[in-house]
C-alpha cells in the first residue's frame, strides 16, 4: 500500500510549505471566508469546507474548463463542479437560451408546461430508451420521487443500494455492508429519520451472490444503483453483472431503477445507452442542464401505465412526485440547449478521446514511479486509487483512501493551476477541454509525484 512507501512527517512538512504558498496566492479568499459569519459553516453548503488548503478558493468567473477565482488565479477545471459543469461553464448555447428565457421571453418560474419540455423528452428517451420523463431540480430530488413510485406500485417498502454508492442525499441510500455482511448506517449520516435498515438493504457492488441473499427477502421494492460507482473511485462492472442484476431484480418481483447522473460520461446515453441496459426507471441530472439545476427520471411504458391506472395515488398535489419549481422554463430550455447543442453525440467521441489521454499519460507516470496506484476510465471522466488492482466493490474502495496524500496531491495542483475533484481523484473533460490541456496536467503532476517522501 501507498500509505505504508510514504514518510508522514516529510509529508507533513511539504503539506506545509503548499499551504504556506496557497495562502500567499489567496489573500482574498481568505478574508472572503473569515468574514462569513451568516453561513452555516462560512460556505453556503457544508461540503464546499472539503479545504486542503485551510479556506475555500472563492469563485470569480468560469468559461469552458477554466476558472478564475477573486484573487486573480486561473485553473485548469477538471472537477467541473463534480459533474454538473460537465457541458463547460457558460456553454454559449446554453447562456443564449437562458439569456433568452429571461431577456426576451420572460416567466422563469410559472407551474405552466413550454413546448421545450415534450423536445427534452423526447431526446432523452432517444438517449436512454425510458419511454416518458418528468422533470426535478436535482438528481436527488428525482430519485426520492422514482423511489416513492416504485413503492407504490410494488406494494415493498424496502429499497436495495449497493455499500458506498452515490445517490445524493438520498436517506435510503446511506447505507453499507458492515462487517457481519449485513446493511449498517453510513458512518457519518446526519440525523437519519429511522434507521436505514428499516428502509433499505444493501449489497457489495459485483457481488451476484449478496445481492440474491438481500433480495430472497422478498421486500425490495426496487434496486437502485450506479451501473458504475463514481463517488468512491470508478469502481466498474464485471463482466455479465448487469445483465446478472436484471435478471435477478425480473425474478424476484424488484424493479431496477439506473442513476445516470455521474455515469453520463460514459456517452449520449450514459451507460444504459452504451451498455444496452434494460432498467425500469433512469435518473439523471446535474449536467444535462449546463449548469442550471435540474434533474429528471425516465419511465418504461409499462411502469408508467401501472402508476397511472391507480387511482388512489395522489400524482397532481399532495402525493410527493413534484416540486413547485420543477420543469420550470428555465431549467427545460437550459436542458434542450444542452442536450440539442452541447453534449452531443459528437461532442462525447472528442470528450472521451481526450479522456483516454489523460488515463494513458497518468498510469505512464504511475508505472515510472512504481507507485502501486490503478486508474479507471468511464468514457469522459478518469479516476486513479491508492490501491493496485483498482478496487471492485465500494467497500474496497473505500478502504483505499489516503486523506493525507489526497489533499496534498490535490493542493499541490491547485498551487500551479489545475483542479481536480476535491472528494476525490476524478478528472473530468469537457467539449472545451484539450490534449494540450491534459499535457500541462501531467507536467505538473509529474512534478507533485516526484517530490512524494518515501521511506
Amino acid at each position: 500500500m501507498m500509505s505504508a512507501m510514504i514518510d508522514r512527517a516529510r509529508l507533513a512538512a511539504l503539506m506545509t510549505s503548499e499551504q504556506a504558498r496557497f495562502a500567499a496566492s489567496h489573500p482574498r479568499s481568505a478574508a472572503a471566508y473569515g468574514k462569513a459569519t451568516h453561513l452555516f459553516g462560512r460556505v453556503p453548503m457544508t461540503w464546499m469546507n472539503k479545504i486542503a488548503g485551510g479556506v475555500p478558493i472563492y469563485f470569480e468567473s468560469g468559461r469552458g474548463n477554466r476558472v478564475r477565482d477573486i484573487d486573480g488565479n486561473e485553473y485548469l477545471d477538471f472537477a467541473l463542479g463534480d459533474t454538473g459543469a460537465m457541458a463547460g461553464h457558460s456553454a454559449p448555447p446554453v447562456v443564449a437560451a437562458v439569456r433568452r428565457r429571461v431577456e426576451e421571453l420572460g416567466g422563469l418560474t410559472t407551474m405552466l408546461p413550454t413546448e421545450d419540455a415534450e423536445w427534452v423528452g423526447a431526446e432523452l428517451s432517444r438517449r436512454f430508451g425510458m419511454d416518458v420523463w418528468s422533470f426535478s431540480l436535482t438528481a436527488t430530488d428525482a430519485n426520492r420521487w422514482a423511489i416513492r413510485l416504485v413503492r407504490a406500485i410494488t406494494g415493498r417498502p424496502k429499497i436495495l443500494v449497493n455499500s458506498y454508492c452515490y445517490h445524493g442525499s438520498v436517506d435510503e441510500s446511506l447505507i453499507v455492508v458492515g462487517p457481519d455482511g449485513e446493511g449498517t448506517s453510513r458512518p457519518g449520516n446526519v440525523g437519519s429519520p429511522v434507521d436505514v435498515t428499516m428502509t433499505s438493504r444493501v449489497a457489495e457492488f459485483n457481488d451476484i451472490e449478496g445481492l440474491e441473499r438481500q433480495l430472497a427477502h422478498g421486500d425490495v421494492a426496487a434496486v437502485l444503483m450506479e451501473p458504475a460507482l463514481t463517488n468512491i473511485g470508478i469502481v466498474l462492472p464485471d463482466p455479465g453483472y448487469l445483465a446478472a442484476v436484471r435478471d435477478l431484480t425480473r425474478r424476484c418481483g424488484s424493479l431496477l431503477i439506473i442513476d445516470e447522473t455521474h455515469t453520463f460520461s460514459a456517452g449520449p446515453g450514459g451507460m444504459t445507452q452504451r451498455d444496452g441496459l434494460e432498467p425500469d426507471v433512469v435518473v439523471i441530472g446535474k449536467a444535462i442542464g449546463g449548469g442550471i439545476p435540474t434533474g429528471s427520471y425516465g419511465l418504461s411504458a409499462e411502469l408508467a401505465a401501472r402508476v397511472l391506472a391507480r387511482r388512489d395515488l395522489d400524482l397532481v398535489d399532495m402525493g410527493g412526485v413534484g416540486g413547485t419549481l420543477a420543469g420550470n422554463p428555465l431549467s427545460v430550455a437550459a436542458m434542450r440547449a444542452t442536450l440539442e447543442h452541447v453534449l452531443t453525440d459528437e461532442a462525447f467521441v472528442g470528450m472521451i478521446d481526450v479522456a483516454t489521454g489523460f488515463t494513458a499519460g497518468v498510469q505512464k507516470l504511475i508505472d515510472h514511479y512504481e507507485l502501486p496506484w490503478a486508474i479507471n476510465q468511464l468514457g469522459a471522466r478518469s479516476e486513479y486509487r491508492f490501491a493496485t488492482p483498482y478496487p471492485r466493490n465500494g467497500t474496497e474502495a473505500a478502504a483505499s483512501a489516503d486523506g493525507e496524500l489526497e489533499d496534498y496531491l490535490h493542493l499541490y495542483l491547485a498551487n500551479r493551476g489545475i483542479l481536480l475533484t476535491p472528494f476525490h481523484n476524478m478528472a473530468l473533460m469537457c467539449p472545451t477541454t484539450t490534449s494540450a490541456d491534459v499535457e500541462r496536467h501531467h507536467e505538473v503532476f509529474d512534478e507533485a509525484l516526484a517530490t512524494l517522501p518515501r521511506v
